[in-house]
């Protein structure tokens, strides 16, 4: 083990500041800071404190906040940049302190939005007005230590990895010990490595659920009591696939349907096989995009409840579940063809692209939402062998930029009510509304001016006995567009316009009508 540094670089106290109430915003807290009063002597880190006003070291990472911000940061700076995915490996070369040092300078952290405990924060300030000393101590980098000791105003004291040594596990014990003493201090900690810690503390906290954890930490100091909070399901498990967002992957099924093949067994088996590993691509984009937008997720009023900017799941369960469902996505459309895994592997690496740079690029991000609906169109007709009409490919690009531009403008208007005129969607300004409208308009419009040509054509008429029923689905259509943007405009809107769709009873029976109608024609 490396000599460890000089404690005295770790110290920084303040005064005790008063207590404040919690906000209820995913527990942010907010007070006054004190400025330092000096640096501890050296003898009241050789001998214990004794009495209950021992300090009361916290950990950060799962402990007073519910993510791990070194995983946290890594999908941050893959997001801002994302061929440092090679850099990683030769930074960790270096130890893992170095890694964390340069992952720190380069992402920015907003502690103010970071999902803390609200129980354990309360208990703190609690502790604190007492006038008990209360440390942070933390494996994260010091860069982020600061700010969330900042933010929070609660810390007397900050102990990080500084760059050269990571301060985790034995190190972080002995740095401690060599603070304030052995069995000096009582620690609050999470997990099976805050071991070694406990093994010199006072009394033990926990922040965890497991009852092994608890009984293990028993053996190795007083156990003085637990924070816990329900375990995970497996339904927020499956929630952070958003398998409401596979009812988009239905349109694969559009090319078997518009060529009245439906009744086909074979057909509709390849057709659901394509449906399936749409889906499992869809989930993996999905996953990936949460990942990397976690700032931007818990500034959303209803996007911070998404699993993992709530910090309800741990984020390394994306980044193992995101691989592993491509792969699944990739075997499930080798069993159609090489052209399914070509187009499947094109609308996965779009989605990423677009979760990692091109959201943030305004129109390109609109265009790229229409293509994927395109594509898995397309991708439909692949699997069900069936060549795909030029009407079509017109009318479904216009109808779904249509769509897109909804989207972006219902988030204009929802994102209002959070920062008022200041509001911003992705890379759209409050100003742009007029602009998305205008646009997205003109593209439902023309989508239903290329179904009334199609129906005006004369190659309708090999595929439809009573065609002429199909114009009723033209003012059909007309009302839907106008009312999804209807609503969107009025920030009723919280979904994409299809999942809106799905559970909005006016667009239900919309849609249902405009089936009946092809049906019939038929």
């Amino acid at each position: 083990m490396s000599s460890l540094p000089d404690p005295r670089r770790d110290l920084t106290f303040t005064k005790a500041s008063p207590g404040s109430a919690i906000p209820e915003n995913l527990g942010n807290a907010s007070s006054a800071l004190s400025p330092p009063l000096g640096q501890q002597g050296a003898s009241a880190r050789t001998e214990s404190v004794p009495g209950p006003l021992s300090p009361l070291v916290v950990d950060l990472d799962g402990t007073l906040i519910k993510t791990d911000l070194l995983v946290e940061s890594v999908c941050s700076l893959l997001g801002q940049e994302p061929l440092t995915l090679f850099r990683l490996p030769i930074w960790l070369l270096k130890g893992r302190a170095h890694l964390k040092r340069k992952i720190a300078q380069r992402v920015q952290l907003d502690a103010t939005l970071l999902p803390y405990r609200t129980e354990l924060l309360g208990y703190l300030r609690a502790e604190h007005n007492k006038g008990r000393s209360i440390v942070l101590a933390t494996a994260s980098d010091e860069q982020f230590a600061r700010q969330v000791a900042d933010h929070l105003k609660l810390f007397d004291m900050v102990l990080a990895s500084d760059g050269i040594n990571n301060l985790a596990g034995d190190r972080k014990r002995a740095r401690l010990v060599a603070h304030f003493g052995e069995k000096g201090f009582d620690y609050v900690g999470n997990e099976s490595r805050d071991l070694a810690v406990w093994s010199s503390a006072r009394k033990a906290i926990v922040v965890s659920p497991n009852p092994r954890l608890k009984r293990t930490v028993a053996k190795f100091a007083q156990f003085q009591s637990a924070f816990e909070e329900r375990r995970v399901t497996l339904g927020e498990y499956w929630r952070a696939l958003r398998p409401q967002q596979w009812l988009k992957n239905i349109l694969v099924f559009v090319p078997l349907f518009a060529a009245h093949l439906f009744t086909e067994p074979i057909l509709s088996i390849r057709t659901v096989i394509a449906f399936v590993a749409f889906c499992c691509c869809a989930s993996s984009g999905y996953l990936i995009n949460d990942l990397c937008d976690l700032p931007a997720d818990r500034h959303h009023p209803s996007k911070r409840l998404r699993p993992f900017a709530s910090g309800r799941l741990p984020l390394a369960y994306g980044l193992v579940a995101a691989p592993a469902l491509v792969v699944l996505g990739c075997l499930l459309a080798w069993l159609l063809s090489w052209w399914s895994v070509g187009f499947l592997l094109l609308y996965f690496t779009l989605t990423v692209a677009y979760s990692l740079r091109l959201k943030k690029v305004v129109l390109l991000d609109v265009f790229l939402l229409a293509t994927f609906y395109t594509l898995r169109i397309i991708a439909g007709g692949l699997a069900a062998a069936v060549p795909l009409s030029v009407w079509l490919l017109a009318f479904s690009m216009f109808l779904f930029l249509s769509l897109a531009f909804i989207k972006r403008n219902a988030e204009l208007a929802i994102m209002r009510r959070v920062d008022g005129d200041r509001a911003k969607a992705r890379s759209y300004e409050l100003s742009d509304a007029e602009l998305l409208v205008s646009k997205g308009t003109a593209c439902g419009y023309a989508a239903v001016l290329v179904l009334s040509l199609y129906i005006a054509s004369g190659s309708v008429k090999s595929l439809y006995s009573t065609h002429q029923v199909l114009w009723l689905v033209c003012p059909l259509l007309l009302y839907w567009i106008d009312y999804l943007w209807l609503v969107a405009h009025r920030g009723q809107m919280p979904h994409d316009p299809l999942v809106f769709a799905v559970r909005d009873r006016t667009s239900r029976i919309l849609v249902l009508l405009m089936l009946a109608a092809a049906l019939i024609a038929i």
